[in-house]
């Protein structure tokens, strides 16, 4: 965390309930586990961790909730909507009591375009205990699809009718190289689609890893090297300025 806030980013930690290695079934860590007060124990400690590291961050607790592939996901592991909702609102509230005010909460599902997941408004804690939503998808080729046909739904629905006070972040999201135009892609989200079309969407996270076999970083070709590089250089894109960003509660977008 330390070495981040040096570098003039900020944080932003993705905290699952889950083991390691991560497996969908697992009751030792179920959401009912969790509202029944049974990690109370190691949820406060982290809390207290939180408020003596002193500084902003952005907590992503339990992310792509409403999708099936995570031990904490609706349907899965014994889990339902209502537990979700009740597990989250009790982290929160171990973190509101031990004083973390330093954290951002941000309340993050999958985008569903073909609407086959469990509804955004059935897993949301409430505008109380969220101060981000988020989103995550990818373009994995087969089809190609744009950021567009990708995120344009699902963002829509989140901001007229599930969270429409909160800041955005696109937590998660990368592009093969299979298939289509890697760097196009990329250019059309930084330089046509964030500016033009997701005026809520305050935060953008590339995910610049191998994983699932597919090619999302962006080093795979120079082309989407130079396609990134040209595209944040826009004075729409923060520079590495946080370093010393201070102050309790939410943090707050530019501008």
């Amino acid at each position: 965390m330390n070495l981040i806030r040096g570098h003039g980013a900020i944080p932003f930690f993705s905290w699952g309930s889950d083991s390691v290695p991560v497996s969908v079934n697992e009751p030792n860590f179920s959401l009912a586990s969790i509202v029944a007060g049974t990690w109370d124990a190691y949820i406060t400690k982290w809390a207290q961790d939180a408020k003596a590291w002193g500084h902003p961050f952005f907590l992503r607790f339990d992310w792509e909730m409403n999708a099936n592939w995570f031990p904490w996901s609706v349907g899965v592991n014994g889990n339902t909507s209502a537990d979700y909702v009740a597990a989250w609102r009790h982290v929160h509230d171990i973190f509101a009591k031990v004083g973390a005010t330093n954290v951002t909460w941000v309340w993050c599902p999958n985008i569903d375009p073909n609407h086959q997941y469990a509804s955004l408004a059935s897993v949301y804690p409430g505008n109380g205990y969220v101060d981000w939503t988020g989103l995550d998808g990818y373009n994995w080729s087969s089809p190609w699809l744009s950021f567009d046909q990708l995120f344009h739904a699902t963002y829509t629905q989140l901001t007229t009718s599930v969270a429409p006070s909160k800041p955005v972040v696109i937590a998660e999201t990368a592009s093969s190289e299979r298939g289509g135009a890697k760097a196009s892609w990329i250019a059309d989200v930084l330089t046509r689609q964030l500016p033009e079309r997701y005026p809520q969407i305050r935060a953008f996270m590339w995910f610049d890893k191998f994983d699932s076999s597919m090619d999302w970083p962006i080093e795979t070709s120079t082309s989407a090297v130079s396609a990134f590089a040209a595209g944040i250089s826009s004075n729409m894109y923060a520079g590495n300025d946080f370093a010393s960003l201070a102050g309790t509660g939410p943090i707050q977008p530019l501008g």
